[in-house]
């Protein structure tokens, strides 16, 4: 690249020869990208609506449904089951995408990654077609109202009550306080907090009891008081909630029968009565949905080594409509070009989907490989690996690598597990080498699942224990791994037993 620059001195301009490199992203690599960190979902909706507005493209079981058709109708003009057999087999030998400037009519076969036919595919989705669906789940805001329509509140009790409703968390509590529901209700209503309270109370009543509470303290006084009263301890439980909730989070007996001058065995059996209650009685009736994950890449022993196979289920098959492609070579002017630029398109898309497949399991293949210890052993024997080893291996780069293992799953014998999870740094070891995180993470709940409930193991006990074992790792690092596993403390851990 030339550039021309002022000489004050010659006063003339001077010239300057620059080389440089630049890589340009045309549009079949932006989309080849694209594609490659979609989930299996996302990919789905992308080319259905691609699918949609170029008329080349056509997914396998609309292909299928063309081949139905043209079944039907051939078996109306030849009623002889040989000739149609013959018909058809006269017509897909001819078959070729390379001829469509001849005026072939017929398009490549749909991409199918799998050895079984498309037709075996088409039964598999007929099945699910069967399958039971389960209803929507009702949301804890609907279970109430159905209880507030049946309850005798008249009406502005219950313009109250729906308010109060639907200002609840999921775990059924009112945290924004009584002062943000009685401002959302209307001015010309005129409640006072004092209703406001008094509705509120009224619905705690509600199944599942202990909705509308302000905090923990009032929620589980009010499961208690539901309790008939000759109900062993039921006194002093509400005592105990009332003023020693703190003590009862600790679990101190000893303090707590001197606190409510009691004997030990009643206010371990009132602890236990508290402990029976639902401290988030609205979670039962969460209504958010359940993800299910269906593994892109499959990991199989077979012999002595482990095998990677793409799941054909999750693969889109895609090909091009054959009668729009016999169109092709009979069209003139603007719409031989038109479908001709769609016909790059949906060849460039297609070769897109194939270069991802492959993608998806060269790399599949790279980390099973490196993780084979994980699939024979598991966890414990994770080794470390970063994105720019698996790069170097299948010649990628590393944000290609990102991409790939990002929301794309591989199923094992020991569960299915997004990609990225089998990376992870390293520790030292004593012996020179080095364990993986996910590896010291399972030691460590390996550790605390065998220690003694009364005498739980501290970081610093938990870190030197790992140290016995070889993994050079501090007391800090044993703490923010613990905490990355939602595993309490070891004061804490103590109390809940």
């Amino acid at each position: 690249m030339a550039a021309s620059s002022f000489d004050p001195a010659g006063m003339k301009p001077a010239l300057q020869f620059r080389l440089h490199q630049q890589l340009t992203l045309t549009p079949q690599l932006q989309q080849a990208i694209r594609l490659l960190q979609l989930s299996q979902l996302e990919l789905e909706a992308e080319l259905r609506q691609i699918a949609e507005s170029n008329p080349l493209l056509e997914f396998a079981e609309e292909i299928e449904d063309d081949e139905a058709v043209d079944n039907a109708e051939a078996e109306s003009e030849y009623p002889s089951a040989e000739s149609v057999a013959a018909t058809s087999s006269s017509e897909h030998d001819g078959d070729d995408v390379s001829d469509w400037a001849d005026g072939g009519g017929v398009a490549e076969a749909p991409i199918d990654f799998s050895s079984s036919s498309v037709s075996s595919g088409s039964s598999s989705r007929n099945d699910e077609d069967f399958e039971p669906q389960n209803a929507a789940p009702e949301t804890l805001q609907q279970h109430l109202l159905w209880q507030l329509n049946l309850a005798s509140f008249n009406p502005r009790q219950h313009l109250i009550a729906t308010v109060l409703i639907d200002a609840l968390n999921t775990a059924g509590y009112l945290t924004e306080g009584l002062d943000a529901v009685l401002a959302a209700l209307p001015a010309d209503l005129n409640a006072t907090l004092d209703e406001v309270d008094a509705v509120r109370r009224q619905l705690q009543g509600f199944d599942p009891a202990g909705v509308g509470s302000l905090d923990l303290r009032d929620c589980l006084r009010v499961q208690l008081e539901q309790f008939d009263p000759d109900t062993p301890q039921r006194e002093l439980a509400l005592r105990m909630v009332d003023t020693e909730l703190e003590l009862l989070a600790r679990n101190d007996i000893a303090r707590l029968a001197r606190r409510l001058r009691a004997s030990e065995d009643d206010v371990a059996a009132a602890a236990v009565l508290i402990r029976s209650l639902d401290p988030r009685p609205g979670a039962a009736l969460d209504a958010t949905p359940v993800e299910y994950v269906a593994p892109d890449v499959y990991a199989l022993r077979d012999g002595s080594r482990w095998r990677v196979s793409l799941n054909p289920d999750a693969q889109p098959r895609l090909g091009l409509n054959q009668h729009y492609c016999g169109l092709i070579a009979r069209a003139r002017g603007e719409d031989a070009s038109w479908m001709r630029g769609q016909l790059q398109e949906a060849r460039w898309l297609i070769k897109s989907l194939e270069s991802r497949a492959e993608t998806l399991l060269k790399v599949a293949d790279a980390i099973v490989r490196r993780q084979s210890a994980f699939l024979d052993y598991g966890p414990e024997a994770m080794h470390p690996l970063v994105l720019r080893e698996v790069a170097e291996e299948v010649g990628m780069h590393e944000s290609t690598i990102s991409r790939v293992t990002t929301r794309k799953y591989l199923h094992t014998p020991r569960g299915t597990f997004e990609l990225k999870y089998f990376f992870s740094s390293g520790v030292s070891t004593e012996d020179g080498g080095s364990a993986s995180a996910t590896a010291i993470q399972a030691m460590l709940r390996k550790l605390i699942d065998a220690e003694d409930a009364r005498k739980p193991l501290s970081d610093q006990a938990i870190a030197e224990e790992l140290q016995r074992k070889g993994i050079q790792v501090a007391r800090r690092t044993v703490a923010k791994y613990r905490e990355g596993l939602r595993i309490p403390t070891s004061s804490e851990r103590q109390r809940a037993s």
